[in-house]
């Protein structure tokens, strides 16, 4: 499926210059996001995975369903103060500032399989930051599956070591 056919790309938001890339068109068509969802969960199912994991919020549009479908649990990466429970966190750089990560401390327990999700590879460091997360509970990152990767950002160079689905990519 061509799921370019299902972005519209806005231009100059967030900021001047940037090319924003609009996946609500992708998920408001139930066939499109339905293929979406299906081509990462055949990915994550060749590589048994015990967990989904995804970062806010466009990770767990992303993440939910495939762990629905796959059966197995989603567990949420949230920006600092958001998790009512004790955390670990991560600090890290974005396309557009710095930020702090945290997912409970007891999500992820040793040696489970994890895939994260996201609906963008920009820079990688959202990802980078939850994969971090994920090794420091003791988690193994099997992969990562994103709906598009930005190759002109370079994200692709901090997943180096994990096996990465992206479904659609600009350059």
């Amino acid at each position: 499926m061509n799921y370019k056919e299902h972005i519209t790309i806005v231009e100059n938001w967030p900021k001047e210059g940037v090319q924003f890339k609009d996946i609500t068109p992708l998920m408001a068509n139930g066939e499109v996001f339905k293929a979406a969802v299906d081509d990462i969960a055949t990915f994550a199912k060749e590589k048994e995975i015990d967990l989904i994991v995804g970062p806010e919020a466009r990770g767990f549009i992303i993440g939910c369903p495939v762990a629905y479908k796959l059966e197995v649990g989603f567990i949420p990466v949230r920006k600092e103060g958001k998790l009512p429970r004790e955390v670990v966190k991560v600090d890290y750089g974005l396309e557009y500032g710095e930020n702090v990560l945290t997912v409970h401390k007891d999500a992820v327990k040793k040696g489970q399989r994890v895939l994260i999700t996201d609906d963008l590879l920009a820079t990688g460091g959202t990802i980078e930051a939850t994969i971090k997360l994920v090794e420091q509970l003791g988690g193994i990152v099997v992969g990562c599956a994103f709906l598009i990767e930005l190759g002109y950002l370079n994200g692709m160079s901090k997943l180096k070591e994990y096996d990465v689905l992206t479904l659609m990519k600009y350059e």
